[in-house]
């Protein structure tokens, strides 16, 4: 990977969007990718000038979770070598939970597994009609284990259980049920809903709502160092398995897992 396959651009207003821009594969996101975004997160907070960030996807798909060749690579890795790839997924989703701007989700077409851990960590997500979301790990011999803490606290563990381990797909009423999604619009007014969710930050101080964003996230389910660890651990676990092997080879040589009825 030869390029972090997103882009960062601010306006005279102070409106950054950060756009996943590797649009022939979905979004799809690797190792490289994930330490680029957590790197961009840090110069956001960094940037006094910019007010609130939009987290969008540049082609047909939102992001479509993790790149199937990246996670192929951690099957056939040793166990140190799983960990230091898990965590770079770990802390490029804390980097954006904790991000200090708002964070808004500009959301369409689909966004299946690290995607959907892309919008549980949005301060607000807009979403098309249309979109599709899923946590498909399982379908792979995977599990949600990064992205887990993030969902988790968004939709609270009984409605998560609906969603959470199954594989199935769901539509954006259900995404919005499931506190998912904030907004769900026609995909023609997308970018007006997103500017809708934009203007209330511009007429607020912007230290004032660092801070208050800061207090909500201390008020709500535990997302410290031991849970990321322990989502670290679990996911390298799961990529040790001979489920995991099984279901990322049968997915990208387009046949059915064993298990499958």
């Amino acid at each position: 990977m030869n390029r972090p396959h997103f882009t960062l651009e601010t306006d005279a207003r102070g409106v950054a969007r950060l756009t996943l821009d590797r649009p022939e594969r979905h979004n799809v996101l690797a190792g490289a990718t994930c330490d680029a975004l957590a790197a961009a997160a840090g110069r956001i907070n960094a940037d006094a000038a910019i007010r609130v960030v939009v987290l969008g996807g540049n082609g047909a798909s939102f992001c479509a979770g993790g790149d199937l060749d990246w996670m192929r690579a951690q099957v056939a890795a040793d166990g140190a070598g799983r960990r230091v790839e898990a965590r770079r997924l770990a802390d490029m989703l804390a980097a954006l939970n904790t991000l200090e701007k708002p964070l808004i989700g500009r959301v369409h077409g689909a966004a299946y597994g690290g995607g959907v851990g892309l919008m549980a960590v949005c301060d607000a997500t807009v979403v098309a009609e249309g979109a599709r979301f899923g946590l498909t790990e399982t379908r792979l011999g995977l599990i949600p284990a990064t992205i887990a803490p993030y969902v988790i606290a968004r939709m609270g563990e009984g409605p998560a259980r609906s969603v959470f381990f199954s594989g199935g797909v769901f539509d954006a009423g259900e995404a919005l049920r499931l506190h998912l999604a904030t907004r769900v619009v026609a995909a023609a007014d997308l970018d007006a809903a997103v500017e809708a969710e934009i203007a209330p930050y511009l007429a607020a101080a912007p230290a004032a709502v660092a801070a208050a964003k800061c207090l909500a996230r201390s008020l709500g389910p535990r997302i410290d160092a031991s849970v990321i660890e322990a989502s670290i651990d679990r996911l390298v676990a799961t990529w040790e398995t001979p489920e995991a092997a099984e279901g990322i080879a049968a997915f990208l040589e387009r046949r059915p897992a064993s298990w499958m009825l």
